[in-house]
Parts: structure tokens; C-alpha cells; sequence
């Protein structure tokens, strides 16, 4: 998939393969002494399966190893979704690898409340002072921190600026009314507005997202989750907004058939200039010129506009990015690990590499691309941050969101009808 960062949401871009590591080579968790070596192996479990990241991984273990020669690190990595069977498996047991990957919210959350992590804040207080604040939030509860963040990604919308153009529109818009107006525009020019993957769901489901966050609040997306009941007043309107969206048909012929990454599917319609936006986490452009031709120059990009009225603001961040947490207990070791991992020069080789963005103000610098720059400024910039609703809630709930909201996309469900389906299904994962 070319050079972008191997930890975002892309599991679903069928990048990676598993690394074949079976059930026998992960029974024994948390570290141990090597009786035949006499040194201390730490075991980091991570899902860093695509190259170069997968091999600058490796050779940060072997020279945090050459440093310490009395400890192994032993690394362990398994495709997105082999880690996620894999790690259930292990805190039904309760035992966890010394250092493991995260991608916070309510999986994290989960593991703290049965007692099986760490609390790091004031352990790495010292090196994590200047960290983009958006990059935290997905691993700190009650004002704790328990997983130190290396990636950080969003999800904002990508434009064409030669067909923003040719329909008349002079700049990208910040409010609900002038997207829709932005619509219009394009619609008479005779340009596809948006192009959706209908098929796969999840595209959709960022548009409810992020009307829910711009209408209802972030505080209140929490609530929701916390009583497991969306059928605020808030909820229905965003999903009245969507609706109201979907009446102007923005989206191409036959969308909701429609795959993301395929040679006609979403992205490269954006590739190849036959739509005029998509809204998409950070790997968008490497996709698009992936599946497409690219659109170079003519590339943009913006935040989800504002709602007029809404309790949310334009500067609130919907996406996600990937940590690491350590078990209770580890040793000292595994969290000078941490520490070795996160050091400048080394963080700001994974950004030039791997396309990572930064997490750290300290290493923008190394960020050159323009579209990643784009997506680190609304980051850095950004008042508030909410995490992928299949990370932030259970997982069930995060799928339910994902149906309903195609349902209200392909005209079969109503904005009430989604706001009570996803309440039935986090009610029955609470009781």
C-alpha cells in the first residue's frame, strides 16, 4: 500500500497477512528469566506486519537489547485481527504480554477495569510533556494515562480542488448549510459531489459520527455509551441531517455496491477525478493513488464542517492512532523500552520511513508531506478528540452503527430507527 503508516485503521484494506505465529508460540505471557542465557525477556506483542515499520521495529529491539545486554526483547506480531482474537483470549485468562498494542477506548478500558494494567502517568511524565494532546486522549481515564501513543490519525475530508473549482465554490465549507450548499454546486456543474463505498459500510458511518459529535457534543457521545441509550433528541437529528444529505444524491452510480479500495470503488473515483470528496482517515491519498491514477496538487483537505446550533465544534477530532500499554506489573525494563522507543531521532525515522504523524510537537519537523501535514495541523490545532466508535464502545455497538447507518444511507431505516437499534444492542452488551 505504498509508504503510509502500517498502524491506522487499515485492517480492511487487506495490507497485511498474519505472520503465522500459532496458538503455541503465544501461550506464555509477561516476562520471564531465559534459564539458558540468564537475561530478562520482555515480550511486546504489536501489529506492525507491513515494511519498512515491521523491520525498524525489529532493529529497535536488537539495539534496546545491545544497550542492555542482560535483557531479550521478544516480539511478537500478528495481523489486526489474529492480535484482537489473540489478546481476548489472554485477558479471559488474565495474563497479558509485558508490552502490548492498544488502541485505547473501550477495549482498554475493559483491561484496566479487570486490574491487568498499568497506570503510566507519572512513570512517563518526563518524555511525554510536548505530545499532541489529541494523540492522549484515547488511553486516559479519570485523568490517568495507561498507554504511551506513537501514531495518530483522522478523519477529515478530501477534496479535488480543480473540481471544487469549476463548480464555483471559492473554499472549502465550514458549516453544515454551506456543505450542502457546496452539493448543489457541484451537482449543477455536473460533477459526482462524494464518492462511498456503500458496500463496506464503515464510510457511511463516519458521516453519522461526525454529525453526532458536531450536533450532539463529545461529552455526550460518552454519556450515551456510559447509560447505553442513544435516543437523545441529538442523536435523531444527526441522523435527520444525513438523511437530508442523502435527498440531494451526492454519491455515484450505484454506490451502495460500492467496495472502497477495488479498481472502480471509492477511492479511485477520487483518484482518478470522478468525484469531487471523500471523507477519509489519513491514508486516503496514498490509497487513492493506489487504486486510482492520484490527483496530485489538486488534492485538499478539510475539517467536517460545523452544524449551526450544534453543541460540538469544528475544532473536535474524530479518528484514531495506536499506543502502547504495559501488564500490571511488568518490569522496569519493558517501560525503559517504552521510553527507548519514543526518543526523537528514532520516532522521527518512523515519520520520514513510514509515514507515521507525529504524536510529539517535537518531531512535526520531520513530517514533509503535504496531506499528512494537512491532517497533523487539524490534530495539533484540535479542542477535542473522539476515538472510532467500534473502538470507543463495544465492538457489537460499533457494528450496529455501522448497519443502521447504512440502513438510513439506502433509505430503509429512519434517523429514530438507528438511534433505537443501537440503544437495544448496548443495552443487551451492558446487561
Amino acid at each position: 500500500m505504498g509508504n503510509t503508516s502500517p498502524f491506522s485503521r487499515r485492517g480492511f484494506l487487506a495490507a497485511t497477512a498474519a505472520t503465522g505465529l500459532g496458538a503455541a508460540g503465544l501461550s506464555a505471557c509477561g516476562s520471564s528469566d531465559d534459564s539458558g542465557s540468564g537475561k530478562k525477556t520482555i515480550e511486546w506483542w504489536n501489529i506492525t506486519t507491513t515494511q519498512p515499520a515491521k523491520k525498524l521495529w525489529a532493529q529497535r529491539a536488537k539495539e534496546f537489547e545491545a544497550a542492555h545486554p542482560d535483557v531479550k526483547i521478544k516480539v511478537v506480531t500478528l495481523e489486526n485481527e489474529a492480535y484482537k482474537s489473540k489478546m481476548t483470549a489472554q485477558i479471559a485468562s488474565g495474563k497479558l504480554p509485558d508490552i502490548f498494542h492498544t488502541w485505547g477506548g473501550g477495549v482498554l478500558k475493559q483491561q484496566l477495569d479487570a486490574g491487568l494494567v498499568e497506570d503510566l502517568t507519572d512513570r512517563v511524565a518526563s518524555w511525554t510533556g510536548n505530545y499532541v494532546p489529541a494523540s492522549m486522549a484515547a488511553y486516559k481515564f479519570d485523568d490517568k494515562l495507561y498507554a504511551v501513543p506513537f501514531d495518530i490519525g483522522a478523519v477529515g475530508f478530501w477534496y479535488n480542488k480543480a473540481l471544487f473549482k469549476k463548480a464555483g465554490i471559492t473554499a472549502p465549507p465550514t458549516t453544515w448549510s454551506g456543505y450542502l450548499d457546496a452539493i448543489r454546486a457541484l451537482k449543477k456543474a455536473g460533477i459526482t459531489p462524494i464518492a462511498l463505498a456503500g458496500k463496506e459500510k464503515w464510510p457511511g458511518m463516519y458521516y453519522w459520527a461526525y454529525l453526532s459529535m458536531r450536533v450532539a457534543g463529545l461529552d455526550a457521545m460518552q454519556k450515551a455509551s456510559d447509560d447505553a441509550d442513544f435516543t437523545g433528541d441529538d442523536f435523531v437529528k444527526a441522523g435527520q441531517h444525513l438523511k437530508d444529505l442523502v435527498a440531494l444524491q451526492p454519491f455515484q452510480k450505484g454506490f451502495l455496491g460500492g467496495a472502497y479500495s477495488d479498481p472502480n470503488g471509492e477511492a479511485a473515483l477520487m483518484g482518478n477525478g470522478k468525484a469531487a470528496m471523500e471523507l477519509m482517515g489519513q491514508w486516503a491519498p496514498i490509497v487513492e493513488a493506489d487504486s486510482g491514477k492520484g490527483i496530485g496538487k489538486d488534492l485538499g483537505f478539510f475539517s467536517f464542517p460545523a452544524v449551526e446550533g450544534g453543541k460540538g465544534a469544528l475544532t473536535e477530532v474524530f479518528g484514531g492512532g495506536g499506543g502502547h500499554a504495559l501488564r500490571k506489573g511488568a518490569p522496569q525494563e519493558a517501560l525503559d523500552f517504552l521510553k527507548f522507543f519514543a526518543e526523537k531521532e528514532f520516532a522521527e525515522k518512523l515519520i520520514k520511513e513510514t509515514g507515521l504523524i507525529p504524536v510529539s510537537k517535537d518531531t512535526a519537523g520531520a513530517l514533509t508531506d503535504p496531506n499528512l501535514t494537512a491532517v497533523s495541523e487539524m490534530l495539533t490545532k484540535a479542542t477535542g478528540f473522539q476515538l472510532y466508535l467500534d473502538q470507543a464502545y463495544a465492538p457489537a455497538v460499533g457494528q450496529e452503527i455501522n448497519d443502521s447507518v447504512a440502513a438510513l444511507i439506502a433509505g430503509s431505516k429512519s434517523p429514530e430507527q438507528v438511534t433505537r437499534s443501537v440503544t437495544q444492542v448496548a443495552k443487551s452488551e451492558k446487561s
